[in-house]
């Protein structure tokens, strides 16, 4: 029974062999008395991190991923740092004449391509395993940089169309709702397509994305009353906000805090709330606007609404389809987007049929829901070989804050502070049960899937810890 559960070695993450051991045989293709064959090893590691990085991998999980590579090469006393967008390698080769060798690599850009982060998990795995030689590596990478994404924007849009129809469904929204949020989705994105052409910052993109997503609501709530139906707005700004936090990296930053980066967070986290910042203001120019047009938007309930409650059933494949729609949009394969509905949908039942009708509190809820997707996305991920940052962001993705921050941006520019501030904390509370529930739930799947613990080549590290004293005596022999 405990086979079935924890699987075969073979049916393991590869961040699970990177930290459990060092690669079972040394390929050692390259002179490693060159400083020119070890620079070029380093740099492939480090095209490796940056792909890595730029895919909401974590910071410690790419440093092992990246020290995994140069091990796997021969290079095993590296020295990996990695600083928000920097990744710089250190190592120290020859035994009578110690030369250092350094690398430094800058992370462009977040890319949030999914099919690039699979293509590199398989090409981590192809050379620990001694199959990939470093001149077809630097070939594969060449091939993985300067390939086109996988599908052409009109599949982009209308993934992202789809995630807001279920978002709004997962916020209770009727099929009028669903269909305005969907809209509202394609709006968004289709304008932030063209903004980005032109090399506007992304904090614009945000503002621009908030407005977009106030706007079709103060319509709707106008049309909707002239035709007898009633609508929460509330419902549909928050949809639109969703969208916009599922393009961020609000929870990826703090995952690098739980998982032991407080400096990377930081900075992380800064550049997601600078973004959010984007989105509230967005968000408060269309309310304005709506005003002076002659269709204000009611007051805000003061309580979150239990019509997401009204239907579990509804709210939970909204769950998994909009986890779905997003990791459509992020170009991941097909294995991956049907593991993401089962993990977001069962953290949604977790969250609306086991949890929310016993009275738990959301935040706890949230954190209960985000260890059932860590846990059974890790392990599904790793019985069918998918990198699990996948199914986890994927997963969280539908139950973002998007409701607690328009209430909490409403209460401030009506002049009530103490509820605007404890609705804008409980946003970032939301973020951070997020987090820590992924991360417990896939350190849970990781003990639970683990490969058998190597000894480590103390040798080699001996070796990388040569002194001055060493160096004396070897100067006296001669």
């Amino acid at each position: 029974m405990w086979e079935r559960i924890s699987g075969s070695r073979q049916r393991v993450a590869t961040i699970d062999e990177a930290r459990t051991s060092p690669p079972p045989s040394v390929l050692a293709p390259i002179n490693l008395a060159d400083p020119a064959e070890v620079a070029a090893v380093m740099n492939i590691a480090a095209r490796i991190g940056e792909i890595l990085i730029a895919n909401a991998t974590t910071s410690a999980d790419a440093a092992k991923q990246i020290h995994t590579v140069c091990s796997s090469y021969g290079l095993h006393y590296v020295h990996v740092s990695i600083t928000v967008n920097t990744i710089t390698l250190n190592t120290i080769i020859g035994v009578d004449q110690r030369t250092p060798v350094n690398v430094f690599r800058v992370v462009t850009m977040i890319s949030e391509n999914y099919h690039k982060l699979q293509e590199v998990d398989r090409l981590i795995r192809s050379i620990r395993s001694g199959a990939t030689p470093p001149e077809m590596a630097e070939r594969i990478l060449n091939d993985i940089d300067t390939s086109p994404i996988p599908h052409r924007n009109t599949r982009n849009l209308a993934g992202w169309t789809v995630m807001g129809f279920f978002v709004a469904m997962l916020l209770g929204g009727d099929l009028l709702m669903m269909t305005v949020g969907g809209l509202t989705a394609f709006l968004i994105m289709g304008f932030n397509k063209l903004l980005s052409r032109g090399g506007l910052p992304a904090f614009f993109h945000n503002v621009i994305g908030g407005f977009l997503a106030t706007v079709p609501a103060a319509i709707t709530y106008d049309f909707s009353a002239s035709i007898g139906r009633t609508i929460v707005p509330s419902q549909l700004i928050a949809t639109g906000i969703i969208v916009l936090l599922a393009g961020l990296t609000l929870v990826q930053s703090l995952l690098d805090g739980v998982t032991g980066s407080p400096l990377n967070a930081s900075a992380r986290f800064f550049s997601a709330m600078l973004n959010t910042g984007g989105i509230v203001a967005g968000v408060a120019s269309g309310v304005a606007v709506s005003e002076m047009v002659g269709m204000p938007l009611p007051p805000i309930e003061l309580l979150p609404g239990s019509a997401a409650y009204s239907n579990a059933l509804l709210t939970v494949v909204g769950g998994g389809m909009a986890a779905a729609a997003f990791a459509v949009c992020c170009f991941a394969e097909r294995a991956a987007i049907m593991l993401s509905i089962v993990t977001a949908a069962l953290g949604s039942a977790c969250y609306y049929i086991l949890l929310a009708p016993f009275g738990l509190g959301r935040l706890s809820a949230t954190a209960a829901c985000a260890i059932v997707v860590g846990l059974v996305g890790g392990l599904i991920s790793r019985r069918f070989l998918i990198n699990p940052v996948i199914t986890a962001v994927a997963g969280v993705t539908p139950f973002l804050p998007g409701s607690w921050i328009y209430r909490g941006m409403y209460a401030l520019m009506n002049e009530q502070m103490l509820l605007g501030m404890m609705n804008l904390f409980n946003a970032i509370g939301t973020c951070m049960a997020l987090a820590a529930g992924v991360v417990f739930g896939e350190w849970v799947a990781r003990r639970i899937r683990r490969p058998q613990l190597y000894v480590p080549y103390q040798a080699f590290k001996r070796a990388g810890r040569f002194t001055f004293e060493q160096l004396l005596r070897v100067r006296r022999r001669r």
